[in-house]
């Protein structure tokens, strides 16, 4: 292999397969000699690449963990299988699945060629996912746009569905993408109204990046100061005030762990409460506060699986109470 630029790439991609490469085999699955090889194994190095040699007759190289990230190079099958789960996580907001996987699917697919988004995109569309059914699904290439053009400060243009179904379009500048465990939510500028804007991007269509750059804002601070802000803490106080809080006071009859392992973080966490059960078995009690829907948070504790008493607010009292009906008449229904 005389072209050099070519045979370094094909050197990397063996080198990145977890195991210790002789020489030799290296020298004859690149077609050079052994000298050839010490050589090109140099030019990584000066690249970043970390590259450990070993001496004597079973001697080889392999590559190491270094003190920052070097380019990896993914074949064919790597890529696919890289691309198909970043967009099942993002498309479905699983907790843990964050920007910074959004960010690094939009470069994926970015440098993908044809060939290969076809069969990212055939395997997702065969492939059904296993949800809780709490989170709206997005599609992945919405998501790719929104963070290319916020990495990028690119203006974006999308059409916009409100909560009461009003369509609108809107003009914005991109800052930050933020997930929380259910929902993606984009964090902007909005220029026709000229006042910072959160979208859920469920609810956002047709993105376009208009190709114009702009000079990032900074975020508006608590106080109304200027400054660079949070998205996640910025986030949250608009969540807050559009949302009344729930102050919520729920008892198990179940121990905490089991309580805790079912429930998510954001509603807190249960303390334990030895022999609280009417049997004297353990149980435990959530005291928290809560910005959702009342509709969600009667399904996370429904979804925990075992007997509770809420004992506030009494408005997730009075909707738990309605809902249990409604389910006792569609029951009842089912029998008849």
């Amino acid at each position: 292999m005389t072209d050099t630029p070519a045979r370094l790439l094909k050197l990397l991609s063996l080198l990145q397969t977890p195991r210790e490469w002789p020489g030799g085999e290296l020298a004859e699955r690149l077609d050079v000699s052994p000298r050839t090889v010490r050589r090109d194994i140099d030019r990584l190095r000066e690249l970043g690449y970390p590259v450990e040699a070993s001496r004597g007759s079973l001697g080889g190289y392999r590559l190491v963990a270094g003190a920052a990230m070097p380019p990896l190079v993914l074949d064919d099958e790597e890529a696919v299988a890289i691309a198909v789960g970043l967009r099942a996580g993002a498309g479905h907001a699983i907790e843990g699945v964050d920007e910074a996987s959004v960010r690094a699917l939009a470069k994926l697919e970015q440098v993908l060629p044809s060939r290969l988004r076809h069969r990212v995109s055939a395997l997702q569309n065969a492939t059904v996912p296993l949800t809780r059914g709490d989170g709206a699904t997005i599609d992945p290439q919405t998501l790719t746009t929104l963070a290319s053009a916020a990495t990028g400060q690119e203006t974006l243009r999308f059409s916009y569905r409100s909560g009461d179904g009003t369509e609108t379009k809107r003009q914005v500048e991109p800052y930050r993408l933020v997930s929380t465990g259910r929902r993606w939510y984009l964090v902007a500028y909005d220029l026709l109204r000229a006042d910072w804007r959160t979208f859920r991007v469920d609810r956002v269509s047709e993105p376009f990046a208009t190709g114009a750059r702009f000079a990032a804002r900074p975020l508006p601070m608590e106080g109304g100061e200027g400054g660079a802000g949070d998205a996640a803490r910025y986030f949250a106080r608009s969540m807050a005030g559009r949302q009344p809080e729930l102050r919520l006071d729920v008892r198990f009859r179940a121990p905490a762990e089991f309580v805790a392992a079912r429930l998510p973080p954001t509603l807190g966490v249960p303390e334990p409460e030895p022999g609280s059960g009417p049997d004297g078995e353990d149980g435990c009690r959530l005291r928290s506060s809560s910005t959702d829907s009342l509709e969600w948070v009667a399904l996370r504790l429904a979804l925990v699986d075992c007997e509770f008493a809420v004992q506030g607010p009494p408005q997730l009292v009075a909707y738990l109470e309605s809902l249990g009906a409604r389910l006792t008449r569609a029951a009842s229904h089912g029998k008849g």
